[in-house]
Formats: C-alpha cells, structure tokens, sequence
C-alpha cells in the first residue's frame, strides 16, 4: 500500500505547484505599438503609438469602454446647462500613481498647461471649445487663469464653453484633455515622463522604458477601478517595420501586432483566419501639399493635377486590399449624423479624370519640357513606401512628373513635417479624435498646431467658428459640409482611402472587440486566458 500511495501523494504535490505557479504567473498582454513614442506627457504626445499608452497610463474626466462607447471615468456624473454651454463634472474619488488625491484642480493645471503656448502642445485646439481657449493658445490673453475652466471644490469641475458642443463630452476623452500632476512638472520639467519621475492615474503606470526596444507599464494599485483591471503588466513594443512586428508574432513575443504588412494579407487570410482581425476605422490616408513654399504655394492647379492623377482603386485593391474604401474628400464616412461631401472628379471614369489631370498641370505651367520635381515624404514603414513608390509610379506614367522619395524615422519625420521648411508632398494620416466631422476639419484652422499644409482660408475658420455656435444638428452638418467642400477644391491634400484596422490578435487574448470604429484600445478591458 505505501509503495503504492507514494507516487500518487507525488503526483498531487506537482499538481498542487503546478496550480501555485499558474496562479502566481503574471497576466502580461504583448503589443506590437508601431513607432517609438515621441512623447509621452498627454499634453504634448501625438500620433496613434503614443495614444495607445497614455490610454493606460492616464483616464479622463469621460472614459471609453472595449467598444469605444463614453463611459464615465474620473468623473463620476455631470450635468450639462440647457443652453448647452456650461459642463459640470462630480469627481469620484481618486488617486494619483503615487497615493496623493487626485481633484478637480489636477484638470484645471492639465487644460491650461494644454492652451498654454510655453508647453508647444500640438493638441491644444482640441480644447478651443473651451472659454478663451484660443485666445490663450495664440497668445492674445497671457493669463492662463482666463480659461474658462474652474475647480468649484476637490471634487467638482465647471467648464464654460464659448458655444455648444455637441461633441464636447467625446473631446474630453483625449488625452489633451487628461489631468497634470502639477508637482511632478514643476518638479522635473520635460523630463517629468521619465520613468523614476512620472506620476499617472490610469490603470497602468510606467514601470520602464528602453528606447526602440520595450515599454513596460504595470497594474497601478491606487487606480480607482483597480479590480476591474486583470493585467497584471502590459508591453509596448515599438516595431516600425510591420513585416518584424507579424514575424514576432508568430514566433510568440507579441500577442497582438500594431498592424500587419498589406501584402501578407492574402497569407494570413489564409492560415490565420480567426486572429486576423479587419475592421472599419474612423480615419483618412492622405497626402498634404506644403502650400508655404514652391511647388505648391499659390498653384491649386497644380495640387488638383497631382490628386487627380491618383488611381484610389488600384491602391485599395492591389497596393492595401484590406478593404480599404477610396477616398475623395477629409472626412471618411462612418460619422454620426454627417453626409460626406463627394468632389465631382470621384464620378468621372479614368481616362477622363487623367485628361483633366494633364490639362491642369499644363495650366499650372508643367509638361514634358518642364516636368514637375518634387519630393515626397513619408516615416519608415514597408506599407507607406509601397503606397508611396505606387504614387510616384502613376504621377510619373500619368503626368511625367519625377518625384524623390525620402523616408524618416518617426520623430524626425513628424518635427520636419511640422517645421515645414523643407517638406513639398508628405504622407500623412488622421484618425477622429472623436466621432465627428469637426474632429477631421479643424485639423485645418489656419492656427492649427497640426496643419501641416500651412493651408490658411479665413471663409473656412469662419465656418467652422459658426459650426461651433450651431445648436441645431441639421444645420450645423450643412456648415460643416460646407467647410469640407471648401477646403477639398482648395486641394492643400490629396485624400487617398478611408482606413481600416488590421492587426493579429492570439486567441487567447480577451476582450478585444471586434468592432470599434476609433481602434481606442484600453489594456484595461483585455486578459489573457490560457
């Protein structure tokens, strides 16, 4: 008997450590992130890879959930006045990373240090909604005091805003719109992020950053929603080229990629079925024309030949093929209570549009003796530099325009874009910050942190100041509508196709919603289960 009940009691202890170990095991989700963070101080961070982990590290007065739908976040409730001008947020109560009470003042610092031109936010018209708002971000009222946003008491904030806005409650998602550790800034200027600095409310907080290798954040054990949280550990790996990012995905180190090389779509289809992931995405893939310096300054025609000389279908079917949709015009389709406006060259068939197209060209003083040099700019990726050369390829056959492609690591890529001292034609993407036509269009305003065209029309940032005072929808579409048919002839950018997300997603990753038309992607709402 004993020789016998020996190797079961064995058996059972294995079991027993077994079991120990896999409850004891960390739950870490691995994510593919795309490029390397510029920034990661809400108020100064842009682009996709950087939202993705303030999303994690950071949480709004209103939150998003697994689908993207508005949930209530640090604040609890709110009321809005009849008028549709006065917000009032009750705060539940919360904390920062560091223990320390998180109020209603931590807010009112982050959107005047947003507006504040001192901080060089990129973000900060996202806010101009907000009482003297604008007038403080271009400088005309020095006192940041002036914004219309208050502090009643710990737990409750007023903002006033200068008209309605209707979608000001979707605003307050971003991360511009995020609270400042007032102490931690002062403390540690720019490098407050630093991970032995930086102190967050989010779910996450920062545990370690290697530059172009790996980003960790762990579970925040003061965050208010803690036990809704079943990660205990999130990385970010920052893969540029979408060919490594599925490599590492199929050898097992992510577990989800940032996105997937378009010509492996076939592929995966294929033999990765049920974890390719392809949904609708509230986004536009263009290129901008620097419209401050030659070629394209003062020459519509010019700007209007080389968008038409685009084939958007040959893109989507044969460069992309993702199920991508041609796009036209900024504003893709998908917006709640928006009909898009259609350009008239969309309905012409080919050869009609490229006869246009070369008859412009001519008009703007080019042709086979003068042909069109120009360079084109994108940030390193397999996906951008095969659009690009297909881009080049029809200006050239279309037009016999010689374009010299260049390409630029992210960082780099965005400040010369932003400069615009030296770019002429540079890609370039915008994914709705939130779910309306104001969020693709304001990107425009001819003081926008982020118009990279240098596009500046007074008739257009009148519309859209009057599309801010609108109450009524109906109306307030036709101006906006208005305003994107102004700024589509006008030609500062050639809209290429409408995104769609694709990524690769294990199967035992949780929580990942199929459909969520912004791809805001909490970790919070994900786990691993295996």
């Amino acid at each position: 008997m004993k020789s016998q009940k020996k190797p079961l009691i064995i058996l059972l202890t294995a079991a027993i450590s077994i079991a120990a170990q896999a409850a004891n095991a960390e739950s870490i989700l691995r994510r593919g992130n795309g490029s390397e963070p510029h920034s990661i101080d809400p108020q100064t961070a842009q682009g996709v890879p950087e939202s993705n982990i303030l999303r994690d590290l950071f949480e709004g007065l209103i939150g998003e959930d697994a689908s993207g739908n508005l949930v209530p976040g640090v604040a609890e409730k709110w009321e809005i006045s009849a008028d549709g001008k006065t917000y009032t947020f009750h705060l539940r109560d919360a904390k920062w990373s560091d223990g320390s009470p998180l109020t209603a003042h931590d807010f009112v610092y982050g959107w005047q240090r947003a507006v504040d031109p001192a901080t060089g936010s990129h973000y900060s018209f996202l806010l101009y909604p907000v009482k003297n708002a604008q007038k403080i971000a271009e400088g005309h009222e020095k006192d940041v005091n002036q914004l219309g946003v208050k502090a009643t008491d710990d737990h409750t904030l007023v903002a006033e805003l200068e008209g309605p806005t209707p979608y000001f409650l979707g605003l307050v998602t971003h991360a511009t719109a995020y609270p400042a550790p007032k102490a931690a800034v002062e403390k540690h200027g720019k490098k407050w992020t630093r991970p032995e600095n930086i102190v967050s409310n989010g779910p996450f907080k920062l545990d370690s950053w290697q530059p172009n290798a790996q980003l960790v954040a762990v579970k925040s054990d003061q965050y208010w929603d803690k036990d809704a949280v079943k990660l205990d550990k999130v990385i970010y790996y920052p893969t540029e080229n979408q060919t490594s990012d599925m490599n590492r995905y199929r050898a097992g180190e992510v577990d989800m990629t940032y996105e997937i090389p378009n010509d492996q779509i076939k592929m995966l289809r294929e033999n990765f079925k049920d974890e390719l992931k392809i949904s609708s995405y509230l986004g536009t893939y263009y290129y901008g024309f620097n419209v401050t310096r030659p070629p394209f300054k003062d020459n519509p025609k010019l700007r209007e030949a080389l968008t038409l000389a685009i084939d958007r279908d040959v893109i989507t079917d044969k460069v992309t093929g993702a199920g991508e949709k041609p796009a036209y015009s900024f504003v893709p389709p998908g917006i709640n209570g928006y009909d898009h406006y259609t350009p008239e060259y969309a309905s012409l068939d080919k050869a009609a549009r490229i006869e246009k197209a070369k008859k412009l060209y001519e008009e703007a003083g080019y042709g086979k003796d003068k042909p069109l040099k120009v360079d084109l700019l994108y940030n390193t990726s397999e996906n951008h530099k095969k659009i690009a050369v297909a881009v080049a390829a029809m200006w050239k056959q279309n037009l016999g325009v010689q374009t010299n492609l260049t390409n630029q690591e992210w960082k780099v890529f965005l400040n010369t874009r932003t400069e615009k001292k030296q770019t002429e034609a540079f890609r370039a993407g915008w994914i709705g910050d939130y779910n309306d036509a104001y969020s693709f269009l304001e990107l425009f305003q001819s003081k926008s942190g982020l118009n990279d065209s240098g596009y500046v029309n007074e008739k257009f940032d009148a519309l859209l100041a009057q599309a801010g005072q609108e109450q009524d929808m109906g109306k307030r579409a036709a101006i906006l509508k208005d305003a994107e048919k102004m700024l589509t002839d006008d030609y500062p950018v050639a809209p290429v196709y409408s995104y769609v997300t694709k990524r690769l997603v294990k199967p035992y990753v949780k929580g990942y919603a199929e459909e969520n038309v912004m791809d805001h992607r909490s970790s919070k709402y994900m786990w691993i289960e295996k």
